[in-house]
This record gives C-alpha cells, sequence and structure tokens, in this order.
C-alpha cells in the first residue's frame, strides 16, 4: 500500500474532524465514526495492491507463452492491470 496505516488512520481521523466542524455530518459515537472512515480509506487505497497480485496470478499462468513468444513481463503486466482497472472501475 502507498500510505502506511497509521498514516491513513491520521486520515481518517482528520476527514471525520473537518465534516464535523464544517457542519456536514453529526456523530453520537466519534470513535466508531472514525474507524468506518479509516476502514473505507484503508478498503478503497488497498485496492490497487489486490489489482497488481491479480495481474501476478495472471501473468504466472501465462508465463511459459509470454516466454515463447518473447513478451516483456512488464509490458504485459501494465497491460493486464490496466484491463482489470477498467474491469473494477478502479482509478489507479
Amino acid at each position: 500500500m502507498i500510505f502506511s496505516r497509521d498514516y491513513i488512520g491520521y486520515l481518517g481521523r482528520r476527514t471525520v474532524k473537518h465534516l464535523i466542524d464544517a457542519k456536514m455530518i453529526t456523530s453520537t459515537d466519534l470513535k466508531a465514526t472514525e474507524a468506518r472512515v479509516t476502514g473505507a480509506l484503508t478498503e478503497e487505497l488497498s485496492l490497487e495492491d489486490r489489482i497488481n497480485e491479480e495481474v501476478r496470478v495472471i501473468l504466472d499462468a501465462y508465463s511459459e507463452e509470454m516466454r515463447k513468444s518473447g513478451a516483456q513481463y512488464a509490458e504485459m503486466f501494465k497491460k493486464v492491470k490496466t484491463e482489470l482497472a477498467r474491469k473494477y472501475k478502479a482509478v489507479l
């Protein structure tokens, strides 16, 4: 993941504080709200990691064919990742 878990927690807390200060949300349980926002941020930010892992699995399955055809791993990784991002409607 591009950010540390501590930093994501910080972002979650600051986001909730900002939203409450701007009167965009109200919360009776601040810790639970922060935990939910932090969880959502973590889930969203880890999407690229999950896509990268799926790309590796796909390319491992086709490694022999790629070797025979002379395809470059980095080039194929980028193409497959782009397709999976499109499939999952992710912005990377």
